[in-house]
Formats: C-alpha cells, structure tokens, sequence
C-alpha cells in the first residue's frame, strides 16, 4: 500500500502560497518546525518530535570482539526501523527506498564523519571492545525523516552511559550501574542534517518540508555540519539540477540552523542531568 498522492487542489494551493512566499502551516522559508526531546528513564533513550513526525532512538552495547586489521577498533551500527505505525506507505520486513535512503544518510553523517571515537571502545586490544547499536524507530511520518532520525540519533548518543570496566592483566570485569557511575561515550562533534526541498524550477527553496510538501517538490538536498562549519555530508539523490550558488546557499543558511538546533540539545541534555 502507497499514501494517496495529493489531490490537484492541495498541489496547487501549496505552490501558489510559495510564489507568494508563504507556506501553509505559517513558517517562514528557511525555519524548522518545532523541536522537542524527550528523554526516557534509561541513558540513550531518546524520543524527537519535529512538528507531527516522531522519531524514537535507543542505544545499546555489547562486548564482542573487534576485526583483526582493526584491533582496538569499537562498533558503532545503526538500524532504522520504518514501520506501518508510521505512514501507511511502508510494510512489515519490506525495505523501501526511503528506508533505504535514510540509514544510508545517517551512517554516512554519524560513522564516516567519525562522530564517534570508536577507538575509545577498545577494552583489551584484539580481545575485546565495545559494539555501539541506535536502533531509530519512526512513530509518525509527517515529512523529513532524515533531520528528526539524525537529531534522535546523535542526542542518543550524547545522553548513553556505558558500563565502567575494570581490567587487571587478561580479566575484565564490566561493573554494574549501582557499583560505578556508567561513562559517557567520547563524541568528538556533533553532526545535524539540514534537508532543504525545491520547487519552480529551483527558485524557490525551503527548510524542513512536511510530508505534502515532500510529495509536491521537484527535487531536495541534504547538508549535514556541525557548529565547527564542518561539511560531513551532503546529499541530492534525483530531482532537478542545481546551481554552485544554490549549494553554497543551501551550507550558509544550514550553518545557522546547526548551530540553533546544537544548542537546544546542549540545553536539554543540561536539564535531564539535573534532573538524575
């Protein structure tokens, strides 16, 4: 099963409110929806709402042993989970090619960006390390998955705690949360995707589209940097051909989102702190 498309009158009120330079739901061209976090009673559980889409993120870990030609090498594995909760476009054990599309872009924002100091994962060299899991659940899908799956995901990470371990020669001894404080994991930055849709030929361009704004735009593009004005990723699968001038505009106006939605993650895991 597939969402039905919009209708011509939904189209058509939407593109001509955008010549007009205004969008349906009352935001300006280049501003986010919404965005709140909500933490869960355990470290790395996270829930994202962006507007009406949801997206839940949970962390764990494992001892396993790590790749010979890596040996104090950690894991980190992401598994994105798009279920009929959400849309009814997607099916049980049915990968579609949004699915596919998203994890592609968050491994490519989180790991290959060496977000994660996988080598501070190491617990005995070429014995044992640690393997980090984000499992991204999507709850409801009202447009840009990938922004609210790559803010979940990273505020995850930020917020988990692993198991303080002890090592004395070749024995290893993972301690309980009630006999030692969990540590935190070692981020060096903080990567957000920007997901920007395009309609009349280009021309007119936005931040954060809804999901009708999603079925309606001619082509879209993903930049992902952090506060440092670090480009970790960028992505244009399809759609219409773009300018240099457009893509450079795309990165000036994403820095400024990155370094707003940074904060208010800074922010929030400050409080939930507090709060433990």
């Amino acid at each position: 099963m597939r969402d039905a498309d919009p209708s011509t009158n939904e189209r058509e009120f939407l593109l001509a409110a955008l010549k007009d330079g205004a969008r349906i739901d009352g935001r300006k061209f280049y501003d986010f929806r919404t965005l709140r976090l909500t933490f869960g009673a355990e470290y790395g559980a996270v829930e994202v709402q962006l507007g009406n889409t949801r997206v839940l993120a949970k962390v764990s870990c494992e001892v396993i042993r790590p790749y010979t030609d890596k040996p104090t090498e950690g894991f980190l594995m992401f598994n994105t989970e798009l279920s009929p909760m959400a849309s009814a476009a997607f099916e049980v054990g049915r990968q579609t090619d949004e699915e596919v599309l998203v994890s592609r872009l968050i491994e490519k924002a989180m790991r290959r960006s060496r977000a994660l100091d996988t080598e501070g994962l190491c617990i005995v060299a070429g014995e044992k390390v640690w393997s980090i899991r984000v499992d991204i659940h999507f709850l409801d899908h009202d447009g840009n998955l990938v922004d609210a799956a790559c803010i979940a995901a990273i505020t995850a990470l930020l917020h988990f705690r692993r198991p303080d371990v002890t090592v004395v020669g070749e024995d290893v001894t993972i301690h309980t949360l009630e006999q030692r404080n969990p540590v935190p994991l070692s981020i060096h930055h903080i990567p957000i995707c920007t997901t920007f849709a395009f309609f009349n030929n280009g021309e007119r361009m936005i931040v954060d589209p809804t999901f009708l704004e999603e079925q309606v735009k001619e082509g879209d593009m993903t930049v992902t940097l952090n506060v440092h004005k670090e480009v970790c990723a960028l992505s244009k699968a399809g759609g219409i051909p773009m300018e240099i001038d457009q893509i450079l505009q795309c990165t000036k106006i994403a820095v400024v989102k990155v370094a707003e939605i940074t904060a208010q993650i800074q922010a929030a895991l400050e409080a939930d702190a507090k709060k433990r």
